[in-house]
């Protein structure tokens, strides 16, 4: 995986405040292998396809390397703590100055990690490619306990070093329709 650092240096849309997830999809295309895709496919499909093989490519990189029926969700986790080192989100440090700003006016020592969002959407893609290539849902390593657990204390450490909450989107309701009002007749008193 020796080309994910060169690809990670990618321009990012909000300086180094913050990473989409194009920064962990570039990451992840870079190691899979090149496979032939259907024309039609989304780019969702697309995108975790090669999601899926950097992550079996991570597998077979690991020492000692290891079959996707071994892998659990300690394993998902160390995948997800290895993506970090190319992360372009800033996260503050309790101790730092800038700890609780959205947008600090200087620059700090504090780590570059992934974004929360990223790494959220990437689990969600695995998680369904591991079961349309054959998987269990019951087995699958990215639904694990910790891998939730992770990646909701992922969200509060990155919403209070930079001061921004993430609110779960709420589902807009359908409004319900009035029964339309009668109105008396033409030429009726009231």
């Amino acid at each position: 995986m020796d080309s994910l650092p060169e690809l990670m240096d990618s321009s990012n849309s909000e300086n180094t405040s913050m990473t989409d997830s194009s920064t962990i999809n570039n990451c992840l295309a870079a190691s899979s292998s090149s496979s032939a895709s259907a024309p039609s496919s989304s780019r969702y499909e697309n995108q975790k396809r090669r999601d899926w093989n950097t992550f079996g490519q991570y597998l077979k990189n690991h020492r000692p390397p290891l079959s996707l029926s071994r892998c659990s969700g300690a394993h998902v986790l160390e995948f997800l703590r290895y993506l970090d080192q190319f992360g372009k989100t800033k996260v503050h440090t309790p101790i730092c100055p800038f700890y609780g700003h959205p947008n600090p006016p200087a620059p700090c020592p504090c780590p570059l990690r992934q974004a929360w969002g990223s790494l959220d959407a990437l689990i969600g893609r695995l998680r369904a490619a591991f079961e349309e290539n054959g998987g269990k849902p019951e087995a699958n390593p990215f639904g694990a306990r910790a891998v939730r657990l992770y990646l909701r204390e992922v969200r509060d450490l990155q919403s209070k070093a930079r001061g921004i909450s993430y609110e779960k989107k709420k589902r807009k309701r359908p409004r319900q329709q009035l029964p339309p009002q009668q109105l008396p007749p033409p030429g009726a008193s009231q």
